[in-house]
């Protein structure tokens, strides 16, 4: 088999400007790329009738992260939990987590404040305007 390596981590979202405010303006990754899909090819390679998309790609310093709003929006779902089977979240490094936490505009949903686990790595998760876990880390 041909090696394979990592690309993006996808997040399909509802409002897709709202939700890249929040990526770019509070957690400060600047957006690489904008662009719109559709077509038949498309629409069958993501198994959606008649599907189109709207494409932003962050760049997480290591990792793309890729915002995509459909069109025939999905039903949704409810807010995740990290214990929930299949669920997501993106990882993002700093090297201040409590810098990080004190900048948070008081409107970000945060999981808890800043935690150190028994490996000695400091975590914070948020969520973003849509619900999706972000896990900001500060290694030992």
């Amino acid at each position: 088999m041909p090696e394979l390596q990592g690309h993006h981590v996808g997040v399909t979202v509802d409002d897709l400007d709202r939700t890249v405010d929040f990526y770019r303006d509070v957690l400060g990754l600047p957006v690489v790329a904008e662009f719109d899909v559709d077509g038949a090819a498309f629409a069958t390679g993501v198994g959606i009738d008649g599907a189109s998309a709207r494409f932003v790609h962050l760049d997480g310093g290591g990792v793309r992260i890729e915002l995509v709003a459909y069109e025939p929006a999905g039903e949704g779902q409810s807010t995740p939990q990290l214990n929930d089977a299949g669920a997501t979240h993106i990882g993002l490094e700093t090297d201040d987590i409590d810098a990080v936490y004190e900048s948070l505009p008081a409107d970000v949903e945060t999981v808890s404040p800043p935690q150190t686990t028994a490996t000695g790595t400091r975590i914070l998760f948020v969520r973003d305007p849509e619900g999706n876990l972000i896990e900001l880390l500060e290694p030992s």
